[in-house]
């Protein structure tokens, strides 16, 4: 096919990670450099259940790796400080809100006896 771009994989590597896959690929430039594309693939279903991939892209160059590394380091590092290893799920925090709701709704209401209303 004349006018698409062949771009050769060097190498690759994917991590799955529940419904998400994230591909590292290393890939040569027209110059014969390398650079780096990081994938995230998620599985996703239309309306009539029909599976497809979203996938995001990011392009990293050499002169950025550096950067990047410590970047993500830094960011990383501060949440393990901030939030621990232990995975916080979102079902949770929702449950915990749910028995904090059901608590409170317990308490915070006045017993009311529908038959003093209409005496005076």
């Amino acid at each position: 096919m004349e006018g698409k771009k062949n771009i050769e994989e060097i190498y690759s590597k994917s991590l799955r990670a529940g419904r998400r896959t994230y591909f590292f690929d290393v890939r040569s430039t027209k110059a014969g450099d390398y650079y780096m594309t990081i994938t995230e693939s998620k599985r996703d279903f239309t309306e009539d259940g029909t599976p497809f991939y979203k996938k995001h892209k990011i392009y990293l160059y050499k002169e950025d790796f550096v950067q990047f590394q410590e970047n993500l380091k830094n960011v990383s590092d501060f949440i393990i400080k901030e939030k621990g290893e232990e995975i916080i799920s979102e079902s949770k925090n929702i449950n915990k809100k749910a028995d904090l709701d059901n608590q409170e709704s317990k308490t915070d209401f006045t017993e009311v006896n529908f038959e003093d209303l209409g005496k005076e």
